[in-house]
């Protein structure tokens, strides 16, 4: 086995588990009807490698929400079993992306029935719920602007305002089956929503242990950490400077143009070219037969 598909191999175990290539065969090999097809954008942009910067930036960003940090805190295990929560992440992402209907809904339902159990307080007190809407808008419109955002300053292409458009309503139609409200459909609607939810949002303690964690004692073997570190310091690069400032994160100018910029673009472009190989063996099946949303 070439090194590039050996390294292309462990990437894509780590992220989506020791049982991939099922994981795979199920998404990808199974027949039916798709919410997206290969032309659409949201296709494109989710099977990108910028979208490993963007989940990392994601975390830092939806760390910020008092009541979305008390519930992966008390309830996720992200400590605990830290690969277990990302491989569901991807999971849900790669299902509702690439996967038949019928299975992408089902993971829908079995997600709303977690999220009716998760309830709780904040730091301070405040009562929350998992399945609370506005809670879920959040953590949807900082997920969607995270991979938005990584894919254009990290993506393989430009996107046009209209395929920025065409990405954000394509994404929106999942986070309202998992019970969010009036979900953004262009860009600019998405920037305006995070934008709202300013006043809510602080560094609890809850979210600088998660940050501590993310980023300087991540669940990463030594040999990758400098990889990591790598796709880390993109992903801090494209944070708003008002959320590095509340997460104490650089925020100079120096840091993006030295550091953070070109380390992101450099790692991005490794994981690219070593899932390149893996990907041409795992993305077998039906995936020219797929149907526009429904």
């Amino acid at each position: 086995m070439s090194l590039r598909l050996l390294l292309g191999r462990v990437l894509r175990e780590r992220v989506a588990g020791d049982d991939a290539k099922e994981r795979a065969a199920r998404i990808w090999g199974s027949d039916g009807p798709r919410w997206h097809s290969p032309d659409d954008v949201i296709w494109h942009v989710n099977g990108d490698a910028a979208m490993y910067a963007g989940g990392i930036r994601a975390l830092l960003l939806q760390a910020l929400h008092p009541a979305a940090m008390a519930g992966v805190a008390g309830h996720s295990g992200y400590r605990s079993d830290p690969w277990g929560r990302l491989q569901r992440t991807s999971e849900f992402i790669a299902m509702t992306t690439y996967g038949p209907i019928p299975d992408a809904e089902a993971l829908i339902v079995r997600i709303r029935s977690v999220h009716d159990r998760v309830r709780g307080k904040t730091d301070d007190g405040t009562p929350y719920r998992a399945s609370d809407p506005h809670l879920l808008a959040w953590v949807h419109i900082a997920e969607t602007e995270s991979f938005l955002t990584s894919f254009s300053h990290f993506g393989d292409r430009r996107l046009t305002r209209a395929e920025r458009d065409a990405y954000v309503a394509a994404a929106a139609p999942v986070g309202e089956m998992l019970g969010a409200i009036d979900l953004p459909r262009t860009a600019d609607d998405l920037r305006a929503a995070l934008e709202a939810y300013r006043p809510e949002l602080r560094a609890s303690a809850d979210a600088r242990d998660t940050v501590e964690f993310i980023l300087r004692t991540p669940p990463v073997p030594w040999p990758a950490r400098l990889g990591y570190w790598m796709l880390a310091a993109g992903a801090i690069a494209t944070l708003p400077v008002w959320a590095r400032e509340e997460l104490s994160l650089p925020t100079g100018r120096w840091f993006d143009r030295l550091v953070g910029l070109p380390l992101g673009r450099l790692s991005t472009r490794i994981v690219r070219w070593a899932l390149k190989a893996e990907e041409a063996e795992v993305r077998r099946g039906p995936a020219e037969r797929a149907s526009t949303p429904g």
